[in-house]
């Protein structure tokens, strides 16, 4: 069983606002490379997902994933994104890997994350599929247990993966959603902007909206998506 020491406080996910964030953290999901590591730091990235899901174009081994982390170390937080992970993968990945923080993305019950908290010591993202205003309430329930909530666009019935599909949602439906949270699904260079004007979220995650190909990430696309989501910030700053 893994167990870690409590979070420094520069490795928390979000902090607490009231209105608009006058900055907002990003997110780069599905890093593989060195290479895309050193761009998303390069380019003030506050995060990188490293996804653990055999299905995904983007799964990467732990070994792979433990790499990147120790050069990650101490420059930008590492994420660890898992689905219904069972506990051996949890082990292996939260005392292996060693990331700052896991994300939840499948089906987990308020008490799973309550026990892989517990388990591991690690701060925890749970993402939440929305598809419409009434798939909002389903976040109450892991409130005052997970750290984060991330809403996602919910996956068609016949996709494979349950994020990283680039499909959006309507991000009005968060106009009722409890602050500060992250926003998932579809998001890219050109629409991080109005994602950002509809919904003042903490926290954007992109995976693949910088992307030439599944699971091929571009670091120029990479560049226009930090810059995009910081110019809307500051605007909202200004609005405030």
């Amino acid at each position: 069983m893994a167990s870690r020491e409590p979070q420094q406080a520069s490795k928390t996910l979000t902090r607490e606002r009231l209105g608009p964030p006058v900055t907002v953290k990003v997110k780069i999901c599905g890093v593989r490379t060195p290479a895309i590591l050193e761009a998303a730091v390069a380019a003030g990235a506050d995060f990188i997902g490293l996804v653990f899901f055999a299905k995904s174009p983007r799964n990467l081994e732990p070994d792979e994933a433990s790499t990147l982390v120790e050069a990650a170390r101490g420059r930008i937080g590492t994420v660890a994104v898992m689905v219904d992970p069972d506990d051996a993968l949890i082990d292996q990945v939260a005392g292996t890997v060693r990331p700052d923080i896991l994300q939840l993305h499948g089906q987990e019950t308020p008490e799973r994350v309550a026990a892989i908290k517990a388990r591991t010591g690690l701060p925890v993202m749970k993402a939440i599929a929305v598809a419409g205003p009434e798939d909002i309430v389903d976040a109450n329930a892991y409130a005052g247990i997970a750290d984060e909530i991330l809403f996602d666009a919910k996956a068609s019935p016949d996709a494979t993966l349950p994020g990283g599909n680039g499909v959006p949602f309507d991000w009005r439906a968060l106009s009722a959603a409890r602050t500060p949270f992250a926003v998932s699904g579809g998001l890219n260079p050109a629409n991080v902007g109005e994602a950002i004007r509809l919904t003042g979220p903490a926290l954007v995650d992109v995976s693949s909206g910088v992307e030439t190909a599944p699971g091929i990430k571009d670091e120029t696309l990479i560049v226009s998506f930090i810059q995009a989501a910081q110019a809307a910030a500051q605007q909202q700053a200004k609005a405030s």
